[in-house]
């Protein structure tokens, strides 16, 4: 289901749009998004993204321009997130606040990773497959664990000097 109030730039793809579930959201030119992916309230996604099948983008949430998101990818919004209040009472929005999370421009996450609140995934940088990402990564960065840790950078791994962006 895509909600009214949904904000679709123009060539947006959503070819199976009866198998996702967008709401007060903002989807930006061009991107694609795959079935069975939710999108929150509030949450932003910028031009030219990939959304793979089966991903929760929740509020709070903003992901730059060109960034590409794996199967599976869970984002987190609230770092100590409870059923009830102290008085046993069921908790509502109004008993939490949304811990906002940003995805910098043509970053890539691997398949089942899962992002927790607050963190910043810098540009251009790679988040392995079932990562567990729970501190900001740096531009550029490879991580991949449980918690996730840096293992290397894109530069170098696409065969570029990360001081010059040349060759070597």
């Amino acid at each position: 289901m895509i909600a009214p109030d949904v904000v679709l730039a123009p060539d947006v793809a959503i070819h199976q749009p009866e198998l996702v579930n967008l709401y007060g959201c903002t989807i930006g030119k061009a991107t694609r998004i795959g079935p069975f992916v939710e999108i929150q309230r509030g949450a932003r996604i910028g031009a030219y993204c990939k959304i793979s099948s089966h991903t929760f983008i929740c509020s709070g949430v903003e992901i730059e321009d060109g960034v590409f998101v794996g199967h599976g990818v869970m984002f987190i919004n609230d770092l100590y997130p409870q059923a009830l209040n102290q008085d046993d009472s069921l908790q509502t929005e109004a008993d939490w606040k949304v811990i906002p999370t940003r995805v910098r421009k043509r970053a890539s996450i691997g398949s089942n990773a899962t992002i927790l609140a607050g963190v910043t995934i810098g540009e251009g940088c790679l988040v392995g497959a079932g990562a567990v990402v729970s501190k900001d990564v740096p531009d550029y960065a490879i991580v991949a664990g449980v918690p996730a840790k840096i293992i290397g950078d894109v530069r170098r791994a696409q065969g570029k000097n990360p001081a010059t962006r040349e060759g070597g």
